[in-house]
């Protein structure tokens, strides 16, 4: 069990830290405004890597949570589950 921890742990570390890096290029407007960081609109995109950047930042956020629930939720349930039938077949 303290494997599947350790990969959730490292799929939601490695992506959020993706996240923050691409949401702090392109939802920060400025910063030495009083407005907000990382939660701002997004601007339209000047180029090809800047839409490849804006799409990688929504698949960041969508892989750090389903991958930290996939290890810590659903794996665990499925082998509680797997245990429970084998069991209750002997």
């Amino acid at each position: 069990m303290a494997d599947e921890f350790a990969k959730g742990l490292a799929i939601l570390s490695g992506a959020g830290m993706a996240w923050l890096t691409l949401a702090g290029w392109y939802r920060t407007p400025s910063f030495e405004g009083t407005g907000v960081q990382l939660i701002a609109p997004v601007e339209t995109p000047s180029s090809i890597y800047g839409e490849i950047g804006i799409a990688l930042m929504d698949v960041m956020a969508w892989f750090a949570v389903m991958g930290a629930l996939t290890f810590w939720v659903v794996i665990p349930a499925v082998e509680q589950a797997r245990e429970a039938y084998a069991e209750r077949s002997n």
